[in-house]
């Protein structure tokens, strides 16, 4: 019997992830998938276990993942990214939560991720809670361009079980996932009307390193964890950089 629950998941050219994130989730009574412009055969897989599937423009995270809830009609949501998947232990959690949820509205989740290939457990990773699974009415996202969040109106629980996420499968995901965050981060920064210089991207990409690698203790995450920590600094130092050169090129055009 299927649980009284939609799955939210936001997609654009998923095809490595997206059949391992389904498969996790096929005890959910409705699947919800909003795609930004897949060219892969995403969309193929999703068909195949049944999805309703959405076409929505990009609009950031928040927004898209708004979107996506709004189209779930069962009483209880989990949402996910598309490389992010449910463990057996997980499932059997979830369906006891929404059978006794007590006086929850929704529940924090621990989020377990890898790093080219290394689950990590520092670096400001592990615990890593977020809010996924909620009661359809109680709950919705802002309108943050990057590093969304759900906003609650109630009490949050907490599960014990984590959410498996495949975060960064190589280096040339990495470096792919740096130029995306740097530039969503600097519009989101942008719209905010803050202002960056020179100085402030080497300093604020700085602080980034040491407070992953040391207040964090990503050294105890081995090369890996220095290797985070210094994408965080140059993810930090080229976000403030694109801010400072869009505001510079506006300052020029007006002036």
């Amino acid at each position: 019997m299927k649980a009284n629950l939609s799955v939210a998941i936001i997609t654009k050219n998923e095809e490595e992830n997206i059949r391992q994130c389904l498969q996790s989730v096929t005890f959910a009574s409705q699947i919800i998938l909003v795609d930004s412009g897949s060219t892969d055969s995403t969309l193929r897989i999703a068909a195949e276990f049944g999805c309703e599937i959405y076409s929505e423009a990009w609009r950031g995270f928040g927004p898209q993942k708004q979107f996506a809830i709004e189209k779930c009609r069962q009483p209880w949501i989990l949402v996910l990214d598309a490389d992010e998947w449910v463990t057996p232990a997980l499932k059997e959690e979830i369906v006891s939560a929404l059978k006794n949820p007590g006086d929850h509205v929704a529940f924090m989740v621990p989020r377990l991720s890898s790093f080219c290939g290394q689950y990590m457990h520092y670096s400001g990773w592990r615990p890593d809670y977020v809010t996924r699974l909620c009661r359809r009415d109680k709950a919705h996202f802002g309108g943050e361009i990057v590093h969304e969040s759900m906003i609650v109106n109630g009490n949050v629980g907490c599960l014990s079980n984590p959410i498996m996420h495949g975060s960064y499968k190589d280096l040339e995901h990495v470096l792919t996932k740096l130029n995306r965050y740097s530039t969503d981060g600097a519009e989101s920064m942008l719209a905010e009307g803050r202002k960056s210089s020179l100085l402030k991207a080497i300093l604020h990409g700085l602080w980034s390193f040491v407070f992953t690698y040391v207040g964090r203790a990503g050294f105890l995450d081995g090369r890996l964890g220095f290797i985070l920590a210094v994408y965080n600094a140059e993810t930090t130092y080229y976000k403030y950089l694109k801010l400072m050169m869009v505001s510079q090129n506006k300052k020029n055009k007006n002036g």
